[in-house]
């Protein structure tokens, strides 16, 4: 077990901030505070430091800053790109494209859009959760103004073949937008290059503060202003700008590409160490998601006979912090939509376990979760009964394949 007092195997949830991050911000608290609107010297100061940052996060993506627009995290971003992008377009048409396994800040922006005149189609997903490029294509309609397909999935981790999709997008004369929310810093983006129209991103999933995000808007794409007031992001989006949180995002986007290409192999590594141990050294266990097209830093595994608040609570007592899928419905007794849209039925959706690494991650972490996460799991299947009608042969549980 690390030198911590836990072990924190949850960064698909959120990340802890980099105390270089800290720095690149206090000066914005302490003696840079000034508004970015005002025409003094420490506003002004404010407002290049802003022009900096965006300049930066631009290049991490291989477009010009004028095409990055700063939002309040993730949801935020969904939520502008979604609804702004279809009132800009109702000319066109009022159909959407997404998907079964979309994060809640996709899902429920476009169950709101249905609420007011639009028409959703909410494409199947495999068993690893992966979009069939061709089921896509068939979807696209005359009145199609735009899709929404996630880049990676917060829950099983699988990457979606993202360019593929954006190709036949284009060809039809659509608007491609991804929520990138886990993959940015876990994979490589240039948009130049996939040609999304537009992104979204949440800093504190990559070390930077909770409470910040930014939205990609490729040139030429109209969206209508998501709030009004002042000039701020160019009108579309008013208010004033929180300078230390946009420093710090930028600081942590700096940070985690310059390392990228050493961080992310020690996470892969890392993730098949535990994928093989778990699904080599356990019984009655799948693991959730692709295999090969998966984020680095991502693992999900079912365990038949076990309830997932159970094991979370059991494996917080080890020294474990883990979570059984979104953070964002993690107040919800439902299974995860994720999981039963790739096919798991209910009970064993329930018993579910999402471990995410980081940088942080040693191998002496993941040893210690396998070996306590097997202690936990035998211990809770004794107490099950339905596990005891099984082993006794009482019981023949349907439904269920060992994925390994």
């Amino acid at each position: 077990m690390s030198d911590t007092a836990f072990i924190y195997l949850d960064n698909a949830a959120t990340t802890r901030v980099l105390p270089e991050v800290v720095a690149e911000m206090e000066p914005y608290f302490l003696t840079g505070w000034g508004n970015p609107s005002s025409l003094y010297k420490i506003g002004q100061d404010a407002k290049a430091a802003i022009s900096d940052a965006r300049e930066r996060i631009a290049g991490h993506l291989g477009t010009e800053a004028k095409n990055i627009y700063f939002t309040g995290c993730g949801t935020e971003s969904d939520n502008w790109a979604l609804k702004e992008t279809m009132f800009a377009y109702r000319d066109k048409g009022k159909h959407i494209i997404t998907t079964t396994t979309e994060h809640h800040a996709i899902m429920n922006t476009c169950k709101w859009l249905e609420q007011r005149g639009c028409e959703v189609t909410y494409l199947p997903v495999d068993g690893d959760g992966l979009v069939d490029p061709a089921a896509f294509e068939a979807a696209i309609r005359p009145d199609t103004v735009m899709a929404s397909i996630i880049y990676a999935n917060n829950e099983i981790g699988t990457v979606q073949p993202i360019d593929q999709l954006c190709q036949i997008a284009h060809q039809h004369g659509i608007i491609f937008h991804t929520d990138a929310v886990q993959a940015m810093t876990n994979l490589p983006i240039d948009v130049s290059k996939t040609e999304v129209d537009m992104l979204s991103a949440s800093g504190h999933k990559f070390h930077a503060p909770k409470g910040v995000g930014f939205l990609y808007i490729r040139k030429g794409v109209k969206t209508k202003n998501f709030i009004d007031g002042g000039d701020q992001e160019r009108k579309r989006r008013a208010g004033t700008e929180n300078v230390p949180y946009i420093m710090g995002m930028a600081k942590a986007l700096d940070i985690q590409m310059a390392n990228f290409d050493t961080r992310v192999p020690q996470e892969i590594k890392l993730r098949d160490h535990l994928i093989e141990r778990v699904l080599g050294e356990m019984e009655h266990v799948r693991l959730n998601g692709s295999r090969d097209q998966r984020l680095p830093n991502n693992t999900n595994f079912s365990f038949q006979f076990v309830e997932g608040e159970s094991l979370l609570m059991m494996m917080e007592q080890k020294g474990i912090m883990a979570s059984s899928g979104s953070a964002c419905a993690s107040g919800s007794l439902d299974p995860s939509h994720v999981l039963l849209a790739i096919g798991l039925p209910h009970e064993i959706a329930h018993g579910s376990l999402r471990l995410t690494l980081s940088e942080d991650t040693t191998l002496e972490d993941i040893d210690y979760t396998v070996e306590s996460l097997k202690e936990v799991v035998g211990t809770l299947r004794k107490m099950s009964p339905l596990y005891e009608d099984f082993v006794a042969g009482k019981a023949d549980i349907a439904g269920f394949v060992d994925k390994k």
